[in-house]
């Protein structure tokens, strides 16, 4: 189990063109929680809901974000190497749920995901990667190509680093908008508890807003 609290702001956005400018500043404020339990060996439930509120220059929202609710099943278990697929359906809330789109815009999504993940073991500690493609039907939004990949080191028994991209782009028409979200965190553990601290900042895109901010998450193990 994963709760998250998140504050995402920005005064930019990426025009058309890649280039950066200025706009009213926007700000959303999430809490949520991420729940995964094993079925069986290889069958994994996942759901995720959370709270959300938010401002711009001409709208104010709060009230429920998206509910997601889908199933993992690994189709190969290695030692250190891991594919799954996961396919699952998420409900739209009340806030903004494109980042492109405009609050309340969207009705209900069905993703299909693909995922491999490696791990290591070097004589400075344990590494690992994880690489997910994902193809996602919206109702009320432009169907969308997600991208995301996380690089984790673990110097120590108790600590973890880790480096995450999130890349995508949706088939609006006439313009495209695409992203790359990048986000560095530190998880400290304290037995099944852990700690996560960290900070997320879209680098590059196109007819999206420069968002950035702090993550803070309790994770849980069972």
């Amino acid at each position: 189990m994963i709760g998250k609290v998140e504050a995402q702001s920005a005064d930019q956005r990426f025009g058309d063109d890649g280039a950066t400018g200025e706009i009213e500043r926007r700000e959303e404020k999430t809490a949520s929680i991420f729940v995964e339990h094993g079925v069986t060996d290889r069958l994994t439930l996942q759901a995720k809901a959370g709270l959300t509120r938010g401002r711009d220059g001409s709208s104010r929202y709060e009230g429920r974000g998206p509910v997601e609710l889908g199933l993992r099943y690994a189709v190969l278990k290695r030692p250190r190497t891991v594919a799954a697929i996961y396919l699952g359906a998420a409900e739209a809330g009340d806030g903004r749920n494109a980042g492109y789109a405009a609050p309340g815009q969207g009705e209900l999504d069905l993703e299909a995901r693909l995922l491999l993940g490696r791990s290591a073991t070097t004589r400075w500690g344990e590494i690992f990667s994880d690489l997910q493609l994902a193809r996602l039907r919206r109702s009320g939004l432009a169907d969308e190509t997600r991208m995301d990949a996380t690089l984790g080191f673990r110097p120590a028994r108790d600590w973890l680093v880790m480096a995450q991209t999130y890349a995508g782009e949706a088939d609006a028409r006439p313009r495209k908008s695409s992203w790359v979200k990048a986000e560095l965190s530190l998880v400290r553990n304290f037995g099944a508890w852990s700690l996560q601290v960290g900070w997320r900042e879209t680098i590059t895109g196109r007819e999206i807003a420069r968002d950035r901010g702090a993550v803070l998450g309790i994770w849980r193990g069972f």
